[in-house]
């Protein structure tokens, strides 16, 4: 079984490992680039659901953490 970690920063995006593979608002497929995608959790993101930055424009606060899934 292997462990996937998605983590919280502080202040910040969730990170989750690997490359997604999602449809567009238009339905069209898209893939992310690297190796880490960047999920937006202070709701101030223009390119949602992905992180653009938008946490350091409102003063967002949250506890980093990490969440560790079993995955078959």
């Amino acid at each position: 079984m292997a462990k996937v970690t998605i983590t919280a920063n502080e202040n910040g995006p969730y990170l989750v490992p690997g490359i997604a593979k999602y449809t567009d608002a238009d339905g069209n497929e898209q893939e992310t680039q690297g190796k880490m995608v960047a999920i937006c959790r202070c709701g101030a993101s223009a390119n949602m659901p992905f992180c653009d930055g938008g946490h350091k424009g409102i003063n967002f606060k949250a506890a980093k953490i990490e969440l560790v899934f079993d995955v078959d």
